[in-house]
């Protein structure tokens, strides 16, 4: 049988699954005002915790800088130290919320707003779901039901069974295309309501993702991350949310 040239081609190519459609509107209402912190003055919230402990509040913003940059021995030589973003948490529990907080890239290469249910054993970590921002793009993943689930991380970390694993987590992640500037503030809106995650940038909706994980009902932390050096984050704000329709 012969091909012309163009079906040839299509039927080389790869197939690549479709990016989620962005709701134009919101998809949260918000309701209460469960926090808030502009970082001025010399005290801050009880409500702050240091996770990975590479964070400083400095002239009015909370700035990251990544120190663990690769994987190295721990101090009794026993166990391995692994590279890791810079992480600072807020203990406000929600299940819908609006995440409001300015950001702003010097040397950082990610910014993220992290969920986390510490007393979740399905995940490792509690780890259930972020919205990660770069220069070139955002990226919304379900950790609880994609690759922090325990049985699936297991996989990914056998090279026998990785195939099998990296399969599971299809679908579980999206990343949308992204230009912004380094030195430039930007004011991200993160909107988790059910098993729906909306990112918004300066007003502009530029990722979505459904999932299961996202729908978590206890999600008793946030945690802010950068990875590389220096990220800015300011004037947070959460809300309590419901469903916008």
């Amino acid at each position: 049988m012969r091909f012309t040239l163009p079906l040839l081609l299509l039927c080389a190519a790869p197939l690549v699954a479709a990016l989620p459609e962005i709701p134009s509107a919101p998809i949260a209402k918000k309701g209460a005002l469960l926090f808030s912190d502009d970082f001025e003055g010399d005290k801050r919230p009880a409500q702050w915790h240091r996770v990975v402990d590479t964070f400083a509040f400095e002239n009015g913003t909370l700035k990251g800088t990544q120190t663990r940059d690769k994987d190295q021995p721990s101090a009794d030589g026993k166990s391995v130290v692994k590279a890791h973003a810079a992480v600072h948490g807020l203990e406000v529990p929600t299940k819908d919320s609006v995440v409001e907080v300015r950001i702003r890239f010097e040397g950082a290469t990610m910014l993220d707003v992290e969920f986390d249910d510490r007393k979740y054993t399905g995940a490792h970590y509690g780890h259930l779901c972020r919205a990660q921002v770069r220069l070139n793009g955002v990226t919304i993943i379900d950790e609880r039901d994609g690759g922090m689930r325990n049985d699936i991380r297991a996989m990914r970390m056998d090279p026998a069974r990785k195939a099998e694993g990296d399969k599971l987590v299809e679908g579980r992640s999206a990343t949308f295309p992204l230009s912004l500037e380094k030195g430039r503030w930007y004011a991200l809106a993160v909107e988790t309501v059910g098993d729906a995650m909306r990112v918004s940038i300066d007003g502009k909706a530029v990722g979505y993702l459904k999932s299961s994980g996202i729908a978590h009902a206890t999600k008793s932390k946030i945690e802010l991350g950068c990875a590389g050096k220096d990220g800015f984050f300011d004037d947070i704000k959460v809300w309590d949310a419901s469903p916008a329709n």
